[in-house]
């Protein structure tokens, strides 16, 4: 079962967003966003893979720009770090980190790549530190274990 574990008014993309998980570690593995016109066929929002260190980040990031990726834009969203580009059939494309911590989304901040992990890592304690609603991941985790145990 789905639960929303988050709601509001994203930052950049500026929809109506409905974030929706059936995983305790995971806070969203669906999105819903507002903003398709009416009588127009239904369209996904985003396609999202998870890579395992900032390197493969910056890699990926790297090839997708030397493959001719377009609008490329890097986000720190507290709870993860993102890149967001188009491909050739302008589908939106997130690759991202989980960080350790939780922090109630939508949030979305710049991500500099180029600055060490060490300082990102730092910045990001920093915001979350800063943004109501933010946790440790594994006091999140507990939490939505309890939720979903509730479903």
């Amino acid at each position: 079962n789905l639960v929303v574990t988050d709601r509001g008014i994203g930052a950049v993309f500026k929809s109506n967003l409905i974030f929706m998980s059936s995983a305790p570690d995971q806070h969203h593995q669906v999105v819903l966003a507002s903003g398709r016109a009416a009588a127009t066929p239904s369209m996904i929002m985003q396609l999202s893979f998870m890579v395992d260190s900032l390197d493969e980040l910056r890699q990926v990031r790297d090839t997708a720009l030397a493959n001719g990726a377009e609008k490329m834009m890097e986000l720190n969203h507290g709870n993860a770090w993102s890149i967001y580009f188009q491909d050739p059939e302008d589908n939106r494309i997130e690759v991202y980190l989980d960080t350790p911590f939780h922090t109630p989304q939508p949030c979305g901040h710049k991500l500099d790549l180029s600055l060490s992990d060490a300082d990102i890592l730092a910045a990001t304690q920093k915001l979350t530190d800063e943004l109501p609603g933010s946790m440790a991941m594994q006091e999140y985790v507990d939490y939505m274990a309890g939720v979903l145990t509730r479903q």
